[in-house]
């Protein structure tokens, strides 16, 4: 059979009559100059995706330290306790007269003061600069506009006349009573007393859309998830990645959420339905509860040497969570230079930390040739246990590893018992916990829904397949006292 090797085809090429790559019939496709293709093959492709970022999600924080629960209102309310034992800082003191019949005159700090203390308390006074100068002290008078007035006698003489005390920079505790004989009983009484919170949800919206063109245009993808899944996907790979984002964003806005101020409550025309100005809210976020109700500590560790500063900053952790609720077990949810911070801290009180020959911590009992765990994940620090954890969301490049200002944090373990205003109750709820708008006929935890024209949806004659996502939610921090905040110095 012969071909004619001319015309269409460039001289150097001779047809083959079957599908067979000789030299004879090869179409150098770079060769564009002199009349070739472009390419003879399809290009060698990888169906596989590769994960070059590992695990790119970031929830998972909330699920270890708290939980989800229903809630069908705009607000959620919840009650705390107050303290048990009374007691005033900034508290001024002033001496009249001499020994042995001088009088001592205690202002409390005003608006503070509603019998709270009586007549027949004693008292302690302690200076707010060192807290080594202290006074016992009786109540014989209380007078004021709001009672806030102690007129008071010293148990101790003229120890105040003259001393560190007089002065508007002290602090007072009532330590318990004493009354003549034959006297009558304690005048007034104490109302205990429970301070609200609220807070209020949040409604976060997203969506993924395709075209119908796009979607007739079958390119397969292996993938495997950061939910566990794997397998191929059609058009739906973007949309599985949309939805794992903003199941991100129902977990970082519990943690970034900032209620809006009240000079900014309303977004411009345009924003909501109608074309009015819209009231936006806000909520109150897991960091923005710790600076307003918790515990901040800033700079952690320093810049001293490795170890070195961070044992005496921790220590003061300690000091603090004593005056507070004295949670035994704790969770650290730390960055990684603030979770190295800790390792070192630990590391240095080991005698043989200094010791390059050998350490007395580490993996496979410790043997020279093997090697060693510079690592805890766990350690007691007098009688607080706390577990240690890097978190993600503080190390990730586009999230909160793009500043310094947030360190860590320290979340209480357990529960707590609060007063629920819904159900006239005490319950127990985990510290963390978030509440989302649900009802017998709605739910909005996690809503997702298709609309448009494309994928067996038929709402509307737009040409696209539109998947809307939808949730509800505001963050309950509840004990924030019990919280410590770790901020960049």
């Amino acid at each position: 059979m012969a071909f004619n090797v001319g015309g269409s085809f460039p001289a150097s090429i001779t047809p083959m009559p079957n599908k067979m790559a000789v030299q004879d019939n090869y179409i150098d496709f770079n060769n564009i100059a002199g009349g070739q293709w472009s390419q003879q093959y399809l290009p060698e492709l990888y169906e596989q995706e590769v994960e070059r970022y590992g695990n790119r999600t970031l929830s998972g924080f909330l699920r270890m330290v708290g939980a989800e629960m229903p809630m069908t209102s705009d607000q959620v309310i919840w009650s705390e306790q107050n303290r048990l034992h009374v007691a005033y800082n900034s508290v001024t003191v002033a001496v009249a007269g001499a020994d042995p019949t001088y009088t001592v005159t205690i202002a409390l700090p005003a608006g503070q003061a509603s019998g709270a203390v009586r007549v027949g308390n004693t008292i302690l006074v302690s200076d707010n600069a060192t807290g080594l100068v202290t006074a016992k002290l009786l109540v014989t008078a209380v007078t004021g506009a709001t009672s806030n007035v102690l007129t008071c006698t010293s148990y101790e003489g003229n120890t105040l006349v003259g001393g560190a005390l007089i002065s508007a920079a002290n602090s007072l505790f009532v330590y318990g009573s004493e009354f003549p004989k034959g006297s009558n009983g304690m005048a007034g009484a104490i109302e205990p007393s429970v301070t609200t919170f609220t807070n209020s949800p949040i409604i976060m919206k997203d969506n993924y859309e395709l075209s119908g063109s796009d979607a007739a245009q079958i390119g397969w993808i292996e993938v495997a998830t950061e939910d566990g899944t794997s397998g191929y996907l059609w058009y739906l790979k973007a949309e599985s990645e949309t939805r794992l984002r903003f199941e991100d964003y129902m977990e970082m806005s519990m943690v970034e959420s900032e209620l809006m101020s009240t000079a900014a409550e309303k977004f411009g025309a345009n924003f909501g339905p109608g074309g009015a100005a819209q009231d936006i809210k806000g909520s109150q976020g897991l960091f923005a509860a710790i600076e307003a109700r918790g515990n901040v500590y800033s700079g952690f560790a320093g810049a001293a040497a490795p170890g070195s500063g961070a044992l005496g900053d921790f220590d003061e952790i300690l000091k603090n969570l004593d005056k507070q609720g004295a949670i035994e077990e704790n969770m650290l949810f730390l960055s990684r230079s603030t979770a190295l911070d800790f390792d070192d801290m630990i590391a240095a009180m080991n005698g043989a930390y200094a010791s390059t020959a050998s350490a007395s911590y580490g993996l496979f009992d410790n043997e020279a040739e093997m090697a060693l765990n510079f690592g805890f994940s766990g350690f007691r620090r007098g009688s607080y246990d706390f577990y240690k954890t890097d978190w993600k969301y503080l190390n990730d490049a586009t999230t909160r590893g793009l500043d310094k200002e947030i360190d860590g944090v320290l979340v209480p373990a357990g529960t707590s018992t609060v007063y629920d205003q819904m159900l006239g109750s005490n319950i127990r709820r985990p510290f963390l916990h978030v509440r989302y708008r649900a009802s017998e006929t709605e739910d909005r935890r996690f809503k997702s829904w298709i609309t448009g024209s494309v994928g067996g949806a038929y709402t509307t004659d737009l040409d696209v397949m539109k998947v809307n996502f939808l949730s509800e939610r505001c963050l309950v921090t509840q004990a924030a006292n019990n919280f410590v905040l770790f901020k960049g110095a």
